[in-house]
């Protein structure tokens, strides 16, 4: 395989590279990132995990070359892909990190199981950017979670547990936003903003509710502790709950909001939203959530 420079990773000149692109600009990708994505022969932007800004996009076109954008059918059923990576070098650009998502983990293995190289170029994700830039220490998150849009009379309860159980061990979440009301990944993504994110969690509040009111079977272990964490969290005044809302992170229009949920609705957030759960935070922690206080 012939070599190329100026990566960490000695790229094949056929494969598959996974590329992280970060958080939004082109400023923000590694060398190594943009030095892979250049000696690629195809470059696909995968947009619908995560999106950047348009006009990002165009400027890392400039920078790197064509970029084809492709949805969730083109990499759970990578035939495409592969016979392309088959003959040539393709470069998947995926927001983030690469392998923050078991999509792309899945796909890593698939190409391997089918003999096609796969390198991997790390960026920064959400994940190791939001803890830090709130204030909170990172050996304090628990679990991460996404709040999903309801899809139609079906709403998922496990990112309120998630949060319920992380509260109960005195630690922090970070939960992420759906960006796709259909749940599809073909295209139509309308990322929540935070009154959508109210508006899930009301519902994930009410079903947990109405579960808690039912009869309650013999359970123990993980179970028991389920229902002992998420019938404490409603105990809380759902209104009075502190949330922290991280806006359009790593780029120049970054906002950060300490508020409550009953506030958060009146937020406009960004063009990509997530919200922090804190738990008791300690008192530096304190002092650094009272910086994104409105009028502070």
């Amino acid at each position: 395989m012939a070599a190329q420079k100026g990566t960490r990773n000695v790229l094949p000149s056929t494969g598959l590279v996974l590329i992280g692109i970060g958080m939004g600009t082109v400023e923000g990708l590694t060398l190594e990132a943009i030095n892979a994505a250049k000696a690629a022969g195809h470059r696909w932007y995968e947009a619908y995990t995560a999106l950047w800004p348009e006009a990002s996009l165009a400027v890392l076109e400039e920078t790197v070359g064509p970029v084809e954008r492709v949805m969730r059918p083109d990499i759970e059923a990578p035939e495409r892909l592969f016979s392309l990576a088959s003959t040539s070098l393709v470069a998947l650009l995926v927001v983030g990190d690469p392998l923050q998502a078991t999509t792309h983990v899945d796909l890593q293995l698939r190409a391997i199981e089918h003999g096609i190289p796969c390198a991997v170029v790390h960026g920064i994700s959400i994940t190791n950017l939001v803890t830090g830039a709130v204030g909170l220490s990172n050996y304090r998150f628990g679990r991460q979670t996404t709040l999903t849009y309801p899809y139609g009379d079906w709403v998922a309860t496990s990112p309120l547990e998630v949060l319920a159980s992380n509260k109960e061990q005195n630690l922090h979440t970070l939960a992420l936003l759906d960006l796709d009301p259909t749940g599809q990944g073909t295209g139509e993504q309308r990322p929540m903003c935070p009154a959508d994110a109210v508006n899930s969690l009301r519902m994930m509040w009410q079903k947990l509710a109405e579960e808690d009111e039912g009869p309650h079977a013999d359970v123990n272990g993980l179970e028991a502790f389920r229902r002992f964490a998420f019938t404490r969290y409603l105990d809380q005044t759902f209104e009075d709950i502190s949330v922290v809302l991280c806006s359009d992170m790593g780029t120049p229009e970054q906002q950060i909001v300490t508020t409550t949920l009953g506030q958060l609705s009146d937020e406009p957030g960004g063009r990509l939203n997530c919200l922090v759960f804190p738990a008791n935070a300690s008192e530096v922690e304190e002092k650094a959530l009272t910086r994104w206080v409105r009028g502070e």
